[in-house]
């Protein structure tokens, strides 16, 4: 949910600016290599952090999540339409529409799909048009035990749970367990939140078990694979750590259960969790995460690095951008305040959040499809989870949505910053009339290279992170599991970078293989010379 999100949001950016600020030059894909090198040497910065990821069990780490906006999706069936709701989409998604979808997003090399919630929002008498958009998000849920009928039934929705079983993706409820409609309809067990509907009152011990009950149902009618949490803070730590137990009672009983069993593997045995805290990191400890001594939830999204990473390839809500590789460097340290078992979730956009292709609009940049590239090669090095929103794989935007549209008549028009990314998807194979540009196609092709190449080599999305070098233009991280070793290099100029780097840096190598080109960079001497082109990122297995 966008309530607040943006005032919230500012302490965020605030956190993350860095001084000066940097234009973008150039057009097309042109580039001006330099005559001097950059030179990486052992007297660079060169400090190894430990991420969450590297040492905890790393069952989420690895997860590359699609995000759907259900009613904004895909109509797979006309009968199933809301034809209403905030954004510019048609309004009409459906569970039919994201099965008919689920083997394009295999395609793209994504392993699970998160739901925005899709329970029944029943319709009150004399109900006014902003209520019926609100119901289109799921986000104020009427009946926790139904799914909402314009959407599907619950016979659809188990069929796309096993249809995703059967192609290796994982499926995601989105869990809204601090508030609800004012309708709401008990629970199987009689039960129903106590207090208002907006926050709910946690102090009545009620509230928990009915949003327990919510979380055991569906895990275990569905062999669900886990949970997104909407405003987590919304809901007491101690909660948390009740509500995921149950969860993990609901997976454990998944993994003996043969209607979870499908081809050969058993499903909804996962339990993961993912809070959305819009805040800095020592509040998302506090709501989300708690301590080494009391852990409550496994993950949480990590907004902090995703505005540094739009402040640095493109800009921000606000239009504030540094395009300073160095302010990436501060995020990789971020996760020093977190406990042990903490595996944070990086996205580059969601359901409210402006689209990355609308924020480079916005910040009047060149070089659209290089940016949305390197963006992706740096959420491919992420320690941790990462998770896609949908039609950011085709660099989708909303035409001309560079100035931010006055909030009086925002909402009308489906173009405030909190719901203009809810446009229609558009899948190839599946949307009539849709057939990708040469550049959408480019771009998502590059995204499937990436999901493969980084569920292919653990450094990435678990390794620890040295950052060897960082200047306003290149950003050299090393990533380091006992088993493998990758450089990644990011050049957010538009100018082509030299980079001579140390071969003692690394484990004793001769060649450098990237991972994306399969072109080798060998050994000259005592380093390597690298060209790393203008807006670009370059992943580079240490061989």
């Amino acid at each position: 949910m966008s309530w607040l999100k943006s005032i919230l949001s500012i302490s965020i950016i605030i956190s993350l600016s860095a001084c000066g600020g940097g234009s973008d030059a150039g057009n097309g894909n042109s580039t001006t290599p330099t005559n001097d090198a950059i030179n990486i040497t052992s007297s660079a910065e060169s400090a190894q952090q430990r991420l969450p990821c590297e040492n905890a069990t790393g069952e989420f780490c690895d997860l590359r999540i699609y995000q759907v906006m259900t009613e904004s999706f895909v109509d797979g069936d006309s009968s199933f339409d809301y034809g209403a709701g905030y954004g510019t989409s048609h309004h009409n998604g459906d569970l039919q529409g994201i099965i008919d979808s689920l083997d394009y997003i295999k395609a793209l090399g994504m392993n699970a799909i998160w739901l925005t919630p899709i329970f029944e929002s029943i319709a009150t008498n004399g109900q006014d048009e902003w209520t019926d958009k609100l119901d289109a998000t799921g986000y104020f849920a009427s009946n926790y035990f139904k799914i909402d009928p314009n959407f599907g039934t619950k016979a659809l929705a188990e069929e796309l749970v096993t249809k995703a079983h059967e192609k290796g993706l994982y499926v995601f409820f989105d869990g809204v367990f601090g508030h609800h409609k004012g309708n709401l309809v008990t629970s199987p067990k009689g039960l129903s939140p106590a207090g208002g509907s907006n926050p709910v009152d946690y102090s009545n011990s009620d509230t928990l078990a009915f949003y327990q009950e919510v979380a055991e149902y569906w895990t275990s009618e569905l062999c669900l694979d886990g949970w997104r949490l909407d405003q987590a803070y919304q809901v007491p730590l101690s909660a948390w750590q009740q509500i995921h137990q149950t969860v993990k009672d609901a997976s454990a009983n998944n993994a003996k259960a043969s209607k979870c069993q499908v081809n050969g593997n058993q499903w909804g045995t996962l339990g993961y969790m993912v809070a959305e805290v819009w805040n800095g990191n020592s509040e998302i400890v506090a709501s989300a995460y708690g301590s080494n001594s009391s852990p409550a939830l496994p993950s949480a999204f990590d907004f902090n690095r995703r505005y540094a990473l739009v402040q640095t390839l493109a800009v921000e809500e606000s239009g504030s951008g540094d395009h300073d590789a160095s302010t990436l460097t501060a995020s990789w340290s971020d996760h020093n305040s977190y406990p042990d078992h903490a595996q944070a979730n990086l996205m580059l956009g969601n359901h409210d959040l402006v689209r990355f292709g609308d924020l480079i609009q916005r910040g009047g940049l060149s070089h659209y499809w290089e940016r949305h590239k390197a963006a992706f090669s740096y959420m491919a090095a992420y320690s941790g989870p990462i998770t896609l929103y949908y039609g950011d794989e085709i660099g989708d935007e909303v035409a001309n949505f560079a100035a931010q549209v006055d909030n009086s008549v925002c909402a009308a028009q489906g173009l405030c910053d909190d719901h203009v990314a809810r446009s229609s998807a558009h899948i190839k194979g599946v949307t009539d009339g849709f057939t990708p540009s040469r550049e959408q196609q480019a771009l998502m092709d590059y995204v499937s290279q990436l999901m493969g190449v980084r569920q292919n080599n653990p450094a990435l999305y678990q390794g620890s992170v040295q950052n060897l070098y960082a200047d306003k233009d290149l950003l050299a991280v090393l990533k380091t599991t006992k088993e493998q070793q990758v450089v990644y290099l990011l050049n957010v100029s538009s100018d082509e970078k030299k980079v001579r780097l140390a071969a003692d840096l690394l484990d004793d190598t001769r060649t450098l293989i990237d991972l994306i080109t399969g072109a080798e960079i060998v050994i000259d001497i005592d380093h390597f010379e690298i060209a790393v082109s203008g807006l670009s990122g370059r992943l580079l297995l240490v061989k």
